[in-house]
């Protein structure tokens, strides 16, 4: 059976940071993971998350000025100093919280630049190695969300965890930004399993909950349980109209099920 993690950046946003942690609970996510803290500190994150009994399961590192346009660092020599303060950070957070996983975001830059490709894989050494006892993961962004973007390939992305061989460095497969790369989402799973550390899913293209675009999300989540996928389901979507109201996508995989085809079925009729 599939396991499930609210992502509080884009679900339950009706209330405050601190508040969704509890009403996620209550809909029955016994995980969650978020992008960023949203200014808070770990101890106050901590208290709601034992508080509501959670696992976080994954958080995002500095990506800098986000506002201004930072979509990471990694990837930019002349920030390295900037980045190897935000994985100092990040640790805190990491240990303080007991995550699983953290992710390490690229920035804009040209992925042919050789000094960009150089500093992305010092930084990514360097986050492996001060990151000690976690998963450090690394996601593609589709480019029409994230202009510029560094890692805004698959290929590349699995390359750079091969050539580094990093044992925690892994690979975060998000459905929706798989699907507007690249497409060919259930057979990429199967092929990429050994890489992926952790696994988002929001509807294409509009980024709502699943169901609501033009894959069938049902048979993807199928798919990934077939292949024998044990890491968490983030979701990373923003919900159509209201997160509770939302959830009900989520209900062939609340109950005891008697064979597939049935569920598929069930699941069809609701697209």
């Amino acid at each position: 059976m599939l396991q499930f993690a609210a992502n509080l950046s884009t679900m339950f946003t009706e209330w405050d940071f601190l508040d969704r942690f509890s009403v996620a609970a209550d809909q029955g996510f016994q995980a969650v993971e978020f992008q960023f803290a949203e200014g808070q500190p770990p101890e106050a994150i901590l208290r709601q998350l034992e508080s509501a009994r959670q696992t976080l399961v994954l958080f995002n590192a500095s990506p800098g000025d986000f506002a201004g346009g930072d979509r990471g660092l990694a990837a930019l020599p002349h920030r390295a100093a900037e980045f190897r303060a935000s994985i100092a950070q990040a640790m805190i957070f990491a240990e303080h919280l007991n995550a699983k996983a953290v992710h390490i975001l690229a920035g804009v830059a040209d992925p042919a630049d050789p000094e960009a490709q150089r500093a992305y894989r010092e930084s990514l050494r360097f986050a492996v190695e001060r990151l000690d006892g976690f998963e450090v993961l690394i996601e593609p962004l589709n480019r029409r969300d994230n202009p510029g973007y560094f890692l805004a390939d698959f290929g590349l992305a699995a390359g750079v965890i091969a050539d580094l061989g990093l044992p925690r460095l892994k690979l975060q497969y998000d459905i929706y930004h798989r699907q507007i790369l690249h497409g060919d989402v259930t057979a990429s799973l199967a092929e990429l399993k050994p890489i992926i550390g952790h696994v988002q899913i929001a509807a294409t293209p509009g980024r709502g909950e699943p169901g609501t675009g033009e894959v069938n999300d049902y048979m993807v989540l199928s798919r990934l349980e077939a292949i024998g996928y044990s890491g968490y389901v983030g979701c990373e979507y923003r919900p159509v109209k209201g997160t509770i109201a939302g959830l009900g996508w989520l209900d062939p995989w609340r109950r005891p099920r008697d064979g597939g085809a049935a569920l598929v079925s069930t699941w069809r009729d609701r697209l």
